[in-house]
């Protein structure tokens, strides 16, 4: 049996802050748009060329899904993004002004740094050694 996780859902603020963000400042693709009411959207977005694994941006619509949003984990790194190019994606986050929270550093996996998205969630950028 194959499986994988396909999507994942990731609580904004508003849509448009959040694709904005995503697509200018990460890079990543905005895959889907879909309008589902006239409050709720169906935006998928991931990195470039990724091909299992997407985000679905789910708008926040109760004042519990509020709380979370930037902290869905409670404080720990919440999602991973692997790179082939460490110090290019690294270098693309300083000069988008992406908020970088622990400095690059060499560990036995690889190369790895933490920033946060524009909520505060945390993400490792890493380059895993082969």
């Amino acid at each position: 049996m194959k499986r994988h996780i396909s999507l994942m859902s990731l609580l904004v603020e508003d849509y448009d802050e959040a694709i904005s963000f995503y697509v200018q400042k990460l890079g990543f693709e905005l895959l889907e748009d879909t309008l589902l009411t006239e409050t709720k959207r169906w935006v998928r977005i991931a990195p470039n060329g990724a091909a299992e694994c997407c985000l679905l941006l789910a708008k926040a619509g109760t004042e519990d899904q509020r709380a979370c949003i930037g902290d869905q984990t409670g404080g720990r790194v919440f999602l991973f993004l692997n790179t082939d190019d460490f110090w290019r994606d690294y270098q693309n986050l300083v000069a988008n002004g992406v908020q970088i929270i622990r400095q690059p550093s060499e560990e036995h996996y690889g190369t790895v740094a933490v920033f946060a998205d524009l909520y505060g969630n945390l993400w490792d950028l890493i380059e895993t050694k082969n």
